[in-house]
């Protein structure tokens, strides 16, 4: 085990619900300048981060869209166990970038006011 590992075995406990492991990657996303909207269901939660972004969670792992296969029509996932929210927010803030990248936000209308982020 790297000493990677062994902190956020130290910081997370292996069992808990999907409300508090989304908690915890939201926070952590959060201290890499990446903001989102947690959401908590039942059995299930999901944090909205950027157009074509949500990490579902279930209490015990995290998954996400990570692209498109194209030859069998459908989406590819990315996934990582939810006791380790600090190296999963690593991952996915890289599929952020290239989500802003590929998928800005548009121009604001002319005469619309505030900030559209």
């Amino acid at each position: 085990m790297s000493s990677d590992e062994g902190e956020s075995a130290r910081r997370y406990p292996r069992r808990l619900t999907a409300g508090t492991a989304v908690e915890w990657l939201r926070r952590e996303l959060e201290a890499l300048g990446i903001l989102g909207d947690a959401h908590h269901g039942d059995g299930v939660a999901l944090l909205s981060l950027w157009i074509d972004l949500v990490v579902w969670c279930d209490g015990h792992a995290y998954w996400w869209r990570a692209g498109w296969n194209a030859e069998r029509r459908c989406a590819v996932y990315a996934w990582h166990p939810a006791t380790e929210p600090d190296r999963a927010a690593r991952r996915i803030a890289f599929r952020y970038a290239e989500r802003r990248e590929t998928h800005p936000l548009p121009a604001p209308m002319p005469g619309t006011r505030g900030d559209p982020v």
